[in-house]
């Protein structure tokens, strides 16, 4: 019996949060809680998740292990990276799935990992925000299917994809953001297998390693909440790379990255970017590329290494020349990220797909 309910448990709780955010069960709160005619969202679109404000608690004192020391994460599993200054850090789905926002301090900067599992999109926020530094927490609503965080200062409401503040004090402040690259534990440990990786030392119980949302990450008829408007040109559930500058978006699917490692130079909204991906390797991440350098895919190695420029430097994953008469120039950090397809047509009017 002690081995039945070891496994029989964390499904049925998985369950139970599941069937909490069934469409059958969803329902708009415009007027009610703590909405007020300040919201800039049509609150006839915010959705109320089930669980509560705080229902899935943020992380706020994370603790980390060496990647050497990880027994949690399958080979397929998707950590999130971010490197500032000097500092990398991981931070796996699998507890992500559960908190949805971790609170954390990287290379000396205040921030937020936020993701929201039923758009599958990871962002690094900036913690300091109208002129402090706060916490941000679960709000428990939903804005097309997207999390919307409360900030613990002022107790005001943003949206995850839109990168702003929607409702309280702070309303129409813009978030910034960090570099951040979503990519499977295997192509982690070939990137940085002696770097930090946010262990389940948590300060919760959470089934981790059960995924809450059943089939949902695959099944492109299952929506938990409306979407507002849907473009069908893509399947719903198909992970790609959204890059935003200003009002514009534009889409980069895997398929052009089915060959192996490689690199994308492109313009978008006026500007010169740089794409580097691989399918093989599942990761995708765009830079601002303001001195129109030449780059060429490299193999992977330690530390991130993906290419190289037309004067043999080295650069790795998060836009930096490692070596070479480029060392130490960075490449422009821009607004992209990944998620769901429906995700990025729900929030933006018919993006552009690149190639197609």
């Amino acid at each position: 019996m002690r081995i039945l309910a070891k496994y029989f448990i964390p499904i049925l709780t998985g369950m139970l949060i599941f069937l909490s955010c069934s469409d059958d069960q969803s329902s708009p709160v415009p007027g009610g809680g703590n909405f007020s005619s300040d919201w800039i969202l049509d609150q006839s679109e915010v959705f109320d998740g089930g669980p509560g404000k705080d229902g899935i608690p943020s992380v706020d004192d994370p603790k980390f292990i060496n990647t050497s020391e990880v027994d949690f994460n399958r080979e397929a599993d998707l950590v999130l990276a971010i490197k500032i200054d000097a500092e990398i850090k991981g931070y796996s789905h699998v507890i992500l799935d559960w908190h949805e926002i971790v609170n954390d301090r990287v290379g000396g900067q205040s921030v937020a990992i936020t993701y929201c599992p039923l758009t599958g999109t990871g962002i690094a926020w900036d913690r300091f925000v109208g002129g402090s530094e706060t916490t941000f927490g679960v709000s428990g609503l939903l804005y097309r299917n997207n999390l919307i965080p409360y900030d613990r200062r002022t107790d005001s409401n943003w949206s995850q994809m839109r990168l702003d503040c929607v409702q309280g004090e702070l309303v129409t402040t813009k978030i910034n953001t960090f570099p951040m690259i979503e990519m499977p534990w295997s192509t982690w440990q070939l990137m940085f297998p002696n770097e930090s990786v946010m262990s389940l030392e948590t300060g919760f119980s959470r089934s981790y390693g059960v995924y809450p949302y059943g089939d949902y990450r695959s099944n492109n008829n299952r929506l938990l909440f409306p979407v507002g408007q849907e473009d069908f040109r893509l399947p719903r559930k198909e992970r790609v790379l959204g890059v935003i500058i200003g009002n514009s978006v534009k889409v980069y699917r895997f398929t052009p990255f089915a060959n192996g490692l490689d690199v994308i130079q492109d313009d978008h909204a006026g500007r010169e970017i740089v794409i580097v991906g691989s399918k093989e390797h599942n990761f995708m991440i765009a830079y601002e590329n303001p001195n129109d350098l030449q780059f060429t895919p490299s193999e992977i190695q330690p530390g991130g290494i993906v290419m190289t420029d037309q004067d043999g430097g080295r650069w790795n994953i998060f836009g930096e020349a490692v070596d070479g008469p480029n060392q130490d120039k960075k490449l422009g950090s821009i607004d992209a990220f990944i998620g769901y397809w429906f995700a990025f047509g729900a929030f933006h009017h018919e993006p552009d797909i690149f190639g197609e």
